[in-house]
């Protein structure tokens, strides 16, 4: 969706900050769909294993939608599946919740590398959909300045 009004460069950036958005959705996929398995055991109705999954092909999903779909909505969605996944990764870690409902009690108050490095794409995530959804909003204001202007 290359237009008049933006340059290579910006056209460039974009292109970079979804690359690398949707290879920090990609870590963040191979993370959980590598640890799925071994949270089968922790279950209530639902498996912290198969909340795994579900996060593995969320975040897969949205790594490929930032890629084939330049829209806000793309960048939105991989923000949301980013900071989702963090904010539960997070609270998991320093929080005992508990089991509540179908969930499982996923308290783990331990530090280890795949955890990590979860943690580390999905704040890589985070920071390159939100320039992406900063970009979008300031082109779109400057875009409609600049049409009443001409008018």
């Amino acid at each position: 969706m290359p237009s008049a009004g933006v340059s290579s460069t910006g056209r460039a950036l974009d292109l970079a900050a979804r690359l690398v958005a949707a290879a920090g959705l990609a870590v963040d996929a191979y993370v959980h769909a590598k640890l799925a398995d071994q949270y089968d055991a922790v279950s209530a109705d639902i498996s912290q294993g198969t909340l795994f999954r579900i996060e593995a092909g969320m975040a897969s999903f949205a790594a490929l939608l930032i890629l084939v779909w330049r829209r806000p909505l793309s960048a939105a969605l991989a923000w949301l599946v980013a900071a989702g996944g963090l904010f539960a990764l997070m609270l998991y870690r320093y929080v005992n919740v508990g089991a509540h409902g179908p969930f499982p009690n996923m308290y783990e108050p331990v530090w280890f590398y795949d955890k990590k490095l979860a943690v580390w794409s999905q704040i890589v995530t985070i920071v390159m959909a939100t320039g992406l959804l900063v970009h979008w909003y300031v082109t779109r204001v400057t875009r409609r300045r600049d049409a009443s202007t001409l008018r």
